[in-house]
């Protein structure tokens, strides 16, 4: 006959009314239909006596426990009956497609055996796989196949970013980033809540905070042998690594460390002149021979280039050694340069 309202849904399956058990006088537990939220949502009666709900027997999910055993009589002894069975009782036929705004799953979610896993026992997730808890890092695990691969989709002129955070708050929200910028076509990657090293859109890389300096000399006259030549002046010290006329390595690495220096007055008496370059675990001595000269130098230059392992505090200096002469040779200002960069 007609009806007001919504037609009636006839895809589900309504949970059972009641359910029986035989006692034996020693079992406590039994496993009702379907969960029960509360004591009072059952009626249990035991050999025709009803039982008071919370002081005979309690209820946890789908366990009802009762407080004494049973007894054991034939046949059925126990009945329990729903008296909330409608809410959130219903079973879903499996071949029925299933439409909700949320849903709570309390154990495992597979989707098409491997499509989607969630172990829901120890927190992890895979993605055409199905079992992520192989893998060393797993908590999330994507089996990319040949030409796969996860996707950050944005708007040409927008943002997007991998962090690695180790708190809520500030930039210890992404202490480590790999970010993308779509604006300008330029991928960076930063530690410690910072961006250090970037590709621009012409595949250029900057890193700005890698270890590189150039120093100038400042004016010494006279100069002794064994006197630490002076730069005063830093044309540039990208991490702040040149401080005292020294290089300190930053960490342990290959370093391309050159210098070019002007010697001025130099003592044709003298039998050699060196320009040290001074580390930490080794000394590197390019010389100078002026007994083949018959009068003092006015200018005399010398460089020198060397790939110098350096470990992490290590120090650089340029130290001036003379053999024999008089002490006269000067170095000007801005008559020398001292560099160096990280390399590996």
């Amino acid at each position: 006959m007609p009806y007001i309202g919504n037609t009636a849904a006839d895809r589900f399956v309504a949970s059972k009314a009641a359910t029986q058990f035989s006692g034996d006088g020693s079992t406590t537990a039994f496993t009702l239909e379907h969960s029960v939220g509360a004591d009072e949502d059952i009626l249990v009666s035991v050999d025709g006596v009803v039982q008071e709900p919370s002081v005979a027997y309690a209820v946890s999910g789908t366990t009802l426990t009762f407080t004494a055993a049973p007894s054991s009589n034939s046949g059925n002894n126990i009945f329990v009956y729903y008296l909330f069975r409608t809410v959130g009782t219903v079973g879903h036929p499996s071949n029925q497609a299933l439409s909700a705004t949320s849903g709570t799953f309390s154990t495992d979610l597979t989707v098409d055996t491997d499509t989607l896993k969630v172990d829901s026992t120890n927190d992890l997730v895979g993605i055409n796989t199905a079992t992520p808890s192989d893998m060393y890092y797993n908590e999330l695990v994507v089996n990319s196949g040949d030409e796969g691969g996860i996707t950050i989709l944005d708007t040409s002129s927008g943002q997007s970013a991998l962090a690695f955070g180790d708190g809520t708050s500030g930039n210890a929200r992404y202490r480590g980033r790999i970010l993308y910028d779509h604006n300008t076509d330029s991928l960076s990657i930063g530690t410690a809540g910072e961006q250090y090293w970037t590709m621009d859109s012409a595949h250029i890389i900057t890193t700005p905070k890698q270890p590189a300096f150039q120093a100038q000399t400042g004016t010494q006259n006279n100069i002794a042998g064994g006197t630490t030549i002076s730069f005063p002046t830093e044309t540039f010290d990208q991490n702040a690594d040149f401080a005292s006329n020294t290089f300190t390595a930053p960490v342990t690495g290959k370093y391309q460390l050159s210098f070019t220096i002007r010697l001025v007055d130099v003592d044709s008496a003298s039998n050699y002149h060196i320009i040290r370059l001074q580390t930490s675990n080794r000394n590197y001595d390019p010389i100078f021979d002026t007994n083949e000269y018959s009068a003092d130098i006015d200018y005399y230059s010398m460089q020198f280039s060397i790939l110098a392992d350096m470990d992490a505090n290590d120090t650089a200096i340029l130290v001036y050694i003379q053999s024999a002469g008089a002490t006269q040779v000067d170095i000007g200002a801005n008559d020398g340069f001292f560099t160096g960069y990280l390399v590996a």
